[in-house]
């Protein structure tokens, strides 16, 4: 099994930071493309931001040069760099990763249990 943990959700005020964490943990082979999504009450889960073994990323529009995703390999480790916060980003966050599992050798995919961020105007 694979457990992801997000960590570094809060309140803050319009305008202000904050850095999202989120560790994968167990039976991991090699970690694929990692991701965050979010999900404000009463709407869909959408994506945020996603960033690829290689590095490769991806933003949503409404993100974009706002936020910055990384991942440390080494560590099974992505963050998201949440800067210029708007009260339309306050929702939960969820830390998703492809992983190929050590005992079966499958691809499979993972979602963490969620940090809320919340930014008020």
């Amino acid at each position: 099994q694979v457990q992801l943990v997000e960590s570094g959700g809060g309140s803050v005020q319009a305008g202000g930071s904050l850095r999202l964490s989120c560790v994968a943990s167990g039976s991991i082979r090699k970690m694929g493309t990692m991701g965050w999504y979010r999900q404000a009450p009463g709407k869909q889960r959408d994506m945020v931001a996603t960033i690829a073994s290689d590095g490769d990323t991806s933003y949503a529009d409404s993100v974009k040069g706002r936020f910055t995703i990384s991942r440390d390999n080494a560590k099974n480790t992505v963050y998201l760099q949440m800067n210029s916060l708007k009260p339309e980003d306050t929702a939960a966050y969820y830390c998703n990763a492809r992983v190929l599992d050590r005992p079966t050798l499958s691809w499979n995919d993972y979602w963490g249990r969620g940090t809320q961020v919340t930014v008020s105007s």
